[in-house]
């Protein structure tokens, strides 16, 4: 890596230049993985990350098989699974008053068949750990993208900004890996498409107490979803309601809000007194979208800034971790070659991961909560009219062995990526 500074004319700030071969904007799953991968096989990677730490409560925080098995690959799996988790073999739900299992992950064809339910920040600090014993490998903290360098058509680096100032990273190639607010792709002028999802959900957390259940669980009322998540030593909950729903209720009060969240949390109604104010409540709309085109010459997006998923199932940071090893499976040859990236070898990687990101986000969309008038719109998520479950889950019900089947689609995928450099 290659450094400079140069003050520009009428500046009186010095901006920072950098050379390397990739630039990976976000420090998330994806970008963290695919920056680990880059420096093990000696590719230089600078990673840039907005925030200043990974501290950030009620993020995607499932580690599924298919990413226990990429550790495995890596040689990490003992030391990983030493960090504070939970295991669950199985996804349960109670509907209608009737205990289901929705993904069984028992007859899984891998080592590790449970999903592991670990923070965020843990699994990010893990993976930096790993790719800074790299001296090839660099992460620079506090540094959102404000831009990207363009010549001819072409991306050929990010601008960011640092508390010591700008820093332009030159690069062969520029990878989105920003999340579902990208900068990246917004700059870049990528072409988004969005699929409607009338739902938010409202993440809080509720103490655990002696003889509740150890159970991650889904409960599933006429009106709306609840699920319990269980984080060792207290439950992260998250209620599941129509869009615009939380700006409607902060209206009534807290105490209404309480009030419906007890229709079905299963716990004592005194436990939501723990919510003391609107602060321990957090809003996450739902969203599915995805680029249209995932490229452009020099650039490349992965993981939430090419596809949003929702919340649905919780594979949106394996899919991302995936779109990772794809993406190193394609590039580390070309970069190592010394051959320019082309056009194809992005394409190819948006043609590898195009398949498992539809196929997920329909599967995602037909369990939408609500169900279809015959207008064709849906009904909300908290419409006093009763709903019946997606079609999938009743199908469960009546044919309890599909859990194994929607246990291998959640557990491992449509396309299971393995590392192959």
């Amino acid at each position: 890596m290659e450094e400079a500074t140069i003050a520009p004319e009428g500046s009186g700030r010095a901006v920072q230049h950098i050379r390397t071969s990739v630039a990976v904007a976000g420090g998330g799953p994806a970008g963290l993985m695919l920056g680990l991968l880059l420096a093990r096989s000696g590719i230089d990677v600078i990673v840039v990350e907005k925030h200043g730490d990974f501290l950030r409560d009620f993020r995607g925080d499932t580690i599924h098989p298919s990413t226990l098995e990429l550790m495995e690959q890596l040689g990490f799996i003992e030391e990983f699974l030493n960090l504070p988790h939970t295991r669950a073999p199985r996804l349960n739900a109670v509907i209608g008053g009737e205990r289901i299992t929705i993904a069984d992950f028992s007859r899984l064809p891998v080592r590790h068949r449970f999903i592991a339910f670990m923070p965020q920040w843990d699994f990010l600090n893990f993976i930096v750990g790993k790719a800074g014993q790299y001296e090839n490998f660099r992460l620079l903290m506090t540094a959102p993208v404000t831009g990207l360098i363009e010549h001819d058509g072409r991306v050929g680096g990010l601008i960011v900004e640092t508390p010591g100032g700008a820093i332009e990273i030159a690069a062969d190639l520029v990878v989105g890996a920003d999340g579902r607010n990208s900068i990246v792709r917004e700059t870049a002028g990528l072409e988004v498409q969005r699929f409607g999802v009338p739902t938010e959900v409202l993440w809080m957390r509720l103490s655990k107490q002696p003889g509740d259940s150890t159970e991650t669980m889904g409960h599933a009322g006429s009106r709306q979803g609840f699920v319990m998540i269980n984080r060792g030593d207290y439950w992260q909950c998250g209620y599941v309601v129509r869009k615009g729903f939380f700006e409607d209720i902060k209206r009534q009060g807290l105490e209404a809000f309480r009030d419906r969240v007890a229709e079905i949390c299963p716990f004592p109604r005194r436990r939501l007194d723990e919510l003391a104010s609107w602060d321990d409540v957090h809003l996450l709309t739902v969203r599915i979208d995805r680029l249209k085109r995932w490229w452009k010459p020099g650039l490349i997006c992965i993981g939430d800034a090419a596809h949003a998923m929702s919340p649905v199932g919780g594979v949106g940071i394996n899919l991302a971790i995936q779109d990772a090893v794809a993406a190193a499976n394609i590039l580390i040859p070309v970069l190592l070659s010394g051959r320019a990236i082309a056009d194809d070898d992005l394409a190819a990687i948006e043609t590898r991961r195009s398949f498992p990101t539809r196929a997920t986000q329909f599967l995602q969309r037909m369990m939408r909560i609500g169900r279809k008038k015959d207008d064709g719109r849906n009904v909300p998520a908290d419409s006093e009219k009763p709903k019946r479950p997606p079609a999938i889950v009743r199908a469960i019900m009546r044919f309890p062995l599909l859990a194994h089947v929607t246990g291998r689609v959640v557990g491992l995928g449509f396309r299971r990526e393995k590392i192959e450099t």
